[in-house]
């Protein structure tokens, strides 16, 4: 019995603080036909014995935070079992979170200036490709939801249609990538997402996921770079991806970092911002505020740009689906997805046209022509 008990205080020390599970463990080793309820009683005098000198248990670790402490005690007033409270520190995530970020940034090696083509363009125009809710990584099933897709359909149509996109947008000095969020489909190594934990349809594992994000979205820019004098990339950060999105941000802010004509937008707050002379862009994927709402929150955030600016447009996604308001202070637009829609969206009746946008803003004229391109119309 002493050798049990040892190995119950060690355990609990350790960090195992629940009796159940303690006697669980060693139920099989030392049972001997005995109750499992027994063991329970033995570990918890032992516990309590153990705690009265002085032993305080599991010590949290640097990201949680003790939130209190829970005591229960028997008929007799003595102390039968303590445990701590805890919750994740957000503090401590975030710092944990911005030291890998910088750690990963230091081994990056940037890319080296991709040749820009010779061409006429307008130093007067700005095209803006708009992708929104790609959920890449997402797997579908055309007998249930109507249309197959998985990850190599995903990546091969994306590229496809940004080479059709590209070529059938007018020459201009500047382009915009606005990825509007949810750009991956889930957000570890677990396919769930992330606040809710609902169990998501996937075809990869996560870090086969990262490797594709990470090799699409360069292929995309460098892309855009053969055709722009410059290039803004907003990656914006959405419901299923928004710790992907940061590190996806900082990834590309590294890896661009010696070629002058890209810019990534590596800003934290997931309002995001663009200046083409006398347009003000804004950017949201709407998980937080939606369309009824957006247009003060940009105000707010944005005072002195929106202050200079004669023509003001908001972009948004997350809904899937398009729709386009405008109210006193600007034009704001809801983007479709170009994906398929998965088994969740099939059983929920959710249907919308599959396509994305190319939109081109005058420097002093505001939005002067778009085109939009579906799935269908990529060859």
């Amino acid at each position: 019995m002493k050798l049990f008990i040892e190995k119950a205080l060690k355990l609990y020390d350790e960090g195992m603080t629940s009796r159940s599970a303690i006697a669980k463990e060693l139920h099989n080793e030392y049972g001997r036909g005995r109750q499992h309820d027994t063991f329970r009683k033995v570990i918890a005098k032992a516990i309590a014995k153990h705690r009265g000198q002085g032993k305080a248990g599991r010590i949290p670790i640097d990201s949680m935070k003790v939130t209190g402490r829970s005591t229960l005690k028997d008929s007799k007033g003595n102390l039968v079992m303590e445990w701590t409270k805890t919750s994740i520190d957000k503090e401590q995530q975030a710092l944990a979170m911005k030291a890998a970020i910088e750690s990963m940034k230091e081994e990056i090696t940037p890319t080296k200036p991709i040749a820009l083509i010779k061409n006429e363009r307008s130093p007067l125009l700005c095209n803006q490709y708009t992708l929104t809710d790609y959920h890449l990584g997402m797997y579908a099933w055309s007998d249930e939801s109507g249309e197959d897709w998985d990850s190599k359909t995903a990546e091969e149509l994306l590229v496809n249609w940004f080479e059709e996109a590209i070529r059938l947008s007018p020459n201009a000095n500047q382009a915009i990538f606005a990825q509007i969020g949810d750009f991956m489909h889930f957000d570890g190594m677990s396919p769930v997402t992330p606040a809710s934990k609902h169990v998501l349809d996937a075809d990869v594992r996560y870090p086969q996921l990262v490797r594709m994000a990470i090799r699409v979205m360069r292929r995309i820019i460098n892309m855009l770079l053969v055709k722009y004098e410059s290039v803004h990339v907003i990656q914006a950060e959405g419901n299923h991806d928004p710790a992907s999105s940061v590190w996806l941000r900082e990834m590309f802010h590294a890896f661009y970092e010696n070629e002058p004509r890209v810019n990534i937008d590596n800003n934290p707050d997931p309002y995001y911002h663009f200046q083409w002379g006398k347009n003000c862009l804004f950017y949201h994927h709407s998980h937080i505020k939606n369309l009824k709402s957006l247009d003060t929150v940009f105000v707010s955030k944005f005072k002195k740009e929106f202050g200079t600016s004669e023509h003001v447009y908001a972009h948004t996604g997350h809904f899937h689906h398009e729709k386009m308001i405008e109210t006193n202070l600007m034009i704001l637009e809801q983007h479709p997805t170009l994906s398929a829609k998965d088994a969740y969206a099939s059983r929920g009746g959710y249907s919308s046209k599959r396509a994305a946008k190319i939109i081109t803003y005058h420097k002093e004229h505001g939005e002067v022509g778009r085109n939009t391109l579906s799935p269908e119309m990529i060859k």
